[in-house]
């Protein structure tokens, strides 16, 4: 963004660097969407109770699946260097903020802080957190959040793949998540029109330390 040093302008950051997050970036980059894809630490900041139970998730994969999973995940590392998207292993999120948008625009932008400075994006994936990570996220937020998590997030540009409610879905189902986020967004890139509609979000909010 011009004018504001350590700030960078882009349509989507990605936080996580696993097979999720790779899989979105491989998907945006097919339709022309620019991204910046980042680590992530975890959700709990020293301000917040030693409870880490939500955290827990049921990753015992077979070997079958491991196999299929390091090989989609070698192919996407592939893909990502060969055609230059934008990936920081070595740069985490520690925070999101969350903006006015465009006075013509229904849903927000979105601030990504790191230790390196300021990532400006519409569009925000997050992997890998636990649904009742996310529902606190909203909260802080000011958003009232009924029984579909996933829906109140696209509200306001944040996307989700690979995020289960009780184990880490499989490779496939990432990638058919990873698809089907990738052509929501580039829609509402090409398009300009494909917002949300209400706009009822507040003008600014903050959420420290994310846990993608």
């Amino acid at each position: 963004m011009p004018g504001d040093a350590g700030t960078e302008q882009t349509t989507t950051v990605i936080i996580g660097t696993g097979l999720s997050g790779l899989a979105v970036a491989a998907e945006l980059r097919r339709h022309g969407v620019d991204s910046i894809v980042v680590d992530g630490l975890d959700i709990l900041g020293a301000n917040q109770p030693a409870n880490t139970s939500s955290l827990q998730r049921c990753d015992a994969a077979d070997s079958d699946t491991l196999r299929e999973r390091n090989e989609i995940l070698r192919h996407l590392r592939n893909y990502a260097a060969s055609h230059r998207v934008d990936v920081r292993n070595t740069t985490r999120a520690v925070q999101l903020t969350m903006v006015e948008g465009p006075k013509n625009e229904s849903t927000p932008q979105w601030r990504v802080h790191t230790p390196t400075g300021v990532l400006v994006a519409d569009h925000i994936v997050l992997t890998r957190c636990a649904h009742s990570q996310l529902r606190r996220m909203l909260n802080d937020f000011g958003i009232t959040v009924g029984r579909n998590v996933a829906a109140a997030m696209r509200a306001i540009g944040i996307y989700l793949v690979g995020v289960g409610e009780l184990i880490t879905p499989s490779p496939k189902e990432v990638l058919r998540q990873a698809k089907t986020v990738g052509q929501a967004i580039s829609a509402k890139v090409n398009q300009g029109t494909a917002q949300q509609p209400g706009g009822a979000f507040p003008a600014t909010g903050s959420f420290a330390v994310l846990g993608c």
